[in-house]
């Protein structure tokens, strides 16, 4: 297995925040009272935003064709 770099850890955690704010969501939509749920969605927003400018600046990016 290779070795984990920034982008593969960006990918991870993008990927967990955005089932977790599902999990969240779902609760609510199911009528479950969790009192600290704007903190935790927008603790995952911010997870996300950060995730995917990990991946963005660390993904090597391809010349442009001639």
């Amino acid at each position: 297995m290779s070795d984990w770099d920034i982008a593969s850890v960006g990918h991870v955690l993008i990927g967990s925040s955005i089932t977790v704010a599902g999990i969240i969501i779902a609760a609510l939509l199911i009528g479950m009272n969790i009192p600290m749920a704007p903190f935790l969605l927008l603790t995952t927003t911010i997870l996300i935003v950060m995730s995917a400018v990990l991946i963005i600046y660390k993904v090597p990016r391809s010349p442009p064709p001639i």
